[in-house]
């Protein structure tokens, strides 16, 4: 084997460790994490990987893609927060290959190797490919779709197969978004640039019933098993959501503005000037993967924008075209605008270093200042290496090593990101419930009544490795709920009829309702944290 093929294998290995290596670091947090990881592990279970539950309740808001392979890996490697991670790890990780690949055939070796290190230190993309939730496996698979639709543009139509494949993923990952992100983005461009050659190259007759076989059985075989599930999931999950506040996610049209600026760091001006260079003047008779690239990221930005429902991850997508613009501009940088965003970055490293250690002051009552005070050390210290990293890079830079300032401010904002990752850790006890049910689980017995009073914890029925009877409470298990209606409490004045008859009974409150209701019942407290109660009934 060539030597450079030894070091090319030796770097990916060695960054699939740092990558892989601290998925396990952190506990489960409320509510993503612990609501997947949940899904999955009773699927894992119950062996009905047909029809997803959440405590044991049916749950349609999403398909089942990453509920399959959180199970599958929970089988193979056991239920841990490493395996509730690993979807969104190695998700993650391929799509970051992937934009390499894809980069180096469409713009030259150096290219691919800039888009590589460019994705991997995307602050928001490296955040979401340590962090389990559904939207890293759907920018994945929106990935391959783009991807190999673009390389097929260049005449070998065999990837467009690998772009319906990527497409009928994606769905199963998050649903009929999917279809409108990448069809609203080959339509706009069409018609933007009067170019209808990509549609030539479709490969319908072959690509159709392959995006139909991945996709569609699950659909099909949930829809006869649960007749309700059609109009709950393509009406309420998808339009209702995107037109309504139904789901309380409503934020300003802006609201992605500062979230792609951030998210984006450490290459935010250069992202933009890469932007502003997508679209020439001049048109060109081929196909123009720059701008296809430029509308892809304004489709997706533009269609979360519009939403009602609106979180942070939406606009991941975005992250793996921005990438593959980044790295094509980088090939054309000059010295003095590198200098510059170089110097930028090193500035806001500085600000950063010096603000840090005053996130201790936002120490309250929930998060006390033992937690939040070691976290602002864990972010001192990140910005410290940013800094320092940014300073390499400048240096490199200077000397006209534009490659290796790249890779050097990579490198430092990847190992700064990973320390306000696993710092979060610090702030666990608060956030998760992993450290109050290593209390009660060794005095739970198998059986016992366990309610969840007026709230629910996403984490802890995954770390106590069973499902709670809800009180006064629905939320996004309404639509369990109405379909299954004995498996809650509806009232408060039930629960305590329920408690008075229960032999022995465990309960999760909030502590301002505990407080309201242990002169009331009879309660035990089991353990508590700045959160949480749980309690149980004296034996008699």
């Amino acid at each position: 084997m060539p030597k450079r093929s030894v070091k090319f294998l030796a770097a990916i290995f060695a960054f699939a460790l740092v990558w892989f290596g601290t998925l396990d670091y952190r506990r489960l947090v409320k509510p993503d994490e612990g609501r997947y990881a949940e899904i999955a592990r009773e699927m894992a279970v119950s062996g009905d990987w047909l029809t997803p539950r959440l405590n044991g309740l049916k749950y349609f808001e999403k398909p089942p893609l990453q509920y399959w392979a959180t199970a599958a890996a929970y089988d193979a490697f056991g239920e841990n927060e490493w395996t509730a991670r690993l979807w969104t790890g190695l998700t993650g990780f391929l799509g970051i290959l992937l934009a390499g690949f894809t980069a180096r055939r469409l713009f030259g070796p150096t290219a691919g190797l800039v888009a590589a290190a460019t994705l991997a230190s995307s602050l928001l993309y490296l955040l979401m490919g340590h962090f389990s939730s559904l939207d890293m496996g759907l920018a994945f698979f929106l990935e391959v779709a783009m991807c190999g639709f673009l390389l097929a543009q260049e005449g070998k139509r065999h990837w467009m197969l690998l772009a319906w494949a990527g497409l009928a993923l994606a769905v199963l990952s998050k649903g009929i978004v999917a279809l409108v992100l990448t069809g609203g983005t080959v339509v706009l461009y069409s018609l933007l640039t009067r170019d209808w050659s990509p549609w030539r190259r479709f490969e319908f007759l072959r690509g159709l019933p392959l995006f139909l076989l991945i996709a569609a059985p699950w659909f099909i075989a949930v829809s006869d098993a649960n007749p309700e599930f059609a109009r709950f999931f393509f009406i309420h999950e998808h339009f209702e959501r995107f037109l309504t506040k139904v789901h309380n996610r409503y934020q300003p049209a802006w609201y992605f503005i500062p979230i792609l600026l951030l998210g984006t760091l450490p290459w935010t001006t250069l992202a933009v000037q890469a932007a502003a260079q997508a679209w020439p003047r001049r048109a060109m008779p081929e196909f123009q993967a720059r701008r296809f690239l430029l509308l892809w990221c304004l489709v997706v930005f533009g269609f979360f924008s519009i939403s009602s429902s609106k979180l942070p991850s939406y606009i991941l997508p975005i992250f793996p075209a921005l990438a593959l613009l980044l790295a094509d501009a980088l090939n054309r940088v000059s010295r003095r605008a590198l200098l510059g965003h170089i110097a930028l970055i090193a500035l806001i490293a500085s600000v950063a270093t010096v603000l840090a250690p005053r996130v201790a002051l936002r120490a309250d009552e929930a998060t006390p200042l033992d937690m939040i005070g070691a976290y602002a050390d864990w972010l001192t210290v990140a910005a410290a290496i940013w800094l320092a990293g940014s300073l390499v890079a400048l240096i490199l830079a200077w000397r006209d090593r534009k490659t290796a300032a790249v890779l050097a401010l990579a490198a430092a904002a990847m190992v700064a990101g990973l320390g306000v990752l696993l710092g979060h850790e610090s702030l666990s006890r608060s956030n998760s419930s992993y450290h109050i049910a290593l209390q009660v689980k060794p005095q739970l017995p198998a059986g016992v009544p366990f309610y969840s009073v007026r709230m629910y914890d996403q984490t802890l029925t995954f770390y106590l490795q069973r499902t709670m009877t809800l009180v006064e409470y629905k939320d996004e298990m309404a639509f369990g709920i109405a379909q299954e209606p004995g498996r809650w409490v509806a009232t408060l004045d039930e629960f305590k009829r329920r408690w008075a008859a229960d032999r022995d009974a465990f309960a999760l409150l909030d502590p301002a309702d505990f407080e309201a209701m242990q002169s009331a019942l009879p309660m035990a407290v089991v353990a508590r944290d700045t959160r949480r109660v749980i309690v149980r009934k004296p034996l008699p």
